[in-house]
């Protein structure tokens, strides 16, 4: 059964959507990754609550051995949870007869967990209960269902991310163009220098362009360690546009994305290095050496 609950967020005290799920003693060996990490599990019959992980870090009043006021009842926390990073530990856990009770739901539940045999299992399983005519079910694996719950703020955070990483892209641009421009007229005499004991076009223009490719690789670098260090594992929450509650997430910061972040740093630096280093390739040997 699932209902939502207002609580405060701990960062802003302002009041947000939770979700209160009610389980049955089978929620706690369907899902494998379940695991009680702090306190214990609640009590069947009472009116007893788990929290988990993300949502006791982001909602006030959900540790340990306080009590969150839910319809006419108060309920103890007693355990927090961890499911291997999932969806679930945005929820709130009971016993599921007692929110029925609470709520005035009868026997009613909107989703039921099946744990098979196997994976190749699911197709039979779909179409025995699809085929029954007793029942009217929508059968989705869980990793299906999370996906669609989850579609609209994947979209939102993508769209965001990918636009302000487009914005920032542009400025860097501008940053390494202007970086590469002074250095190169600050070097003009020595650039005029080059040129006249011999050295070609050619030479200054790929000495410029490796001097950017350095900078650029080593601006990345740091840029990636910081990225990693700042936001690896840094939790917050949104809202949920499906279930209209607040869901919490974590940022992964893997190897991948280090390496797509060096690699867009280094493109950045070639396209900002490039002018200025066929206008110093172009340099005019005697106008530049006027400046000696």
């Amino acid at each position: 059964m699932f209902v939502i609950i207002n609580l405060p967020k701990r960062s802003t005290g302002t009041d947000a959507n939770v979700p209160l799920r009610g389980v049955e003693e089978q929620a706690f060996h369907v899902r494998d990754q379940f695991k009680i990490v702090e306190g214990r599990r609640f009590d069947p019959g009472k009116n007893e609550v788990i929290v988990g992980i993300g949502a006791a870090r982001q909602f006030a009043g959900l540790d340990i051995g306080k009590t969150i006021k839910v319809g006419r009842y108060d309920w103890p926390v007693v355990g927090t949870f961890s499911a291997g990073g999932g969806t679930a530990e945005s929820e709130i856990w009971t016993d599921a007869t007692v929110l029925q009770g609470a709520y005035h739901r009868g026997d009613s539940f909107q989703s039921v967990y099946t744990k098979l045999s196997s994976p190749a299992a699911f197709d039979q399983f779909k179409d025995t209960l699809t085929t029954d005519p007793r029942v009217s079910v929508k059968v989705l694996r869980q990793t299906e269902y999370y996906a669609d719950q989850s579609t609209a703020v994947t979209k939102l955070i993508t769209t965001l991310g990918v636009m302000i990483a487009f914005l920032m892209a542009i400025g860097a641009v501008f940053g390494a163009l202007n970086t590469m421009y002074s250095a190169v007229s600050t070097r003009t005499r020595e650039i005029a220098t080059l040129r006249a004991l011999g050295f070609g076009s050619g030479a200054v223009l790929v000495s410029v362009m490796l001097e950017s490719l350095v900078l650029a690789i080593m601006g990345g670098v740091v840029g990636a360690t910081i990225a990693y260090v700042a936001f690896n594992g840094f939790e917050t929450a949104t809202m949920n546009f499906q279930s209209f509650s607040q869901v919490t997430f974590a940022f992964r910061v893997t190897r991948q994305l280090l390496v797509q972040g060096i690699v867009w740093a280094t493109i950045i630096g070639l396209i900002g290095g490039l002018f200025p280093a066929v206008r110093a390739s172009r340099l005019p040997i005697a106008a530049a050496l006027r400046e000696l």
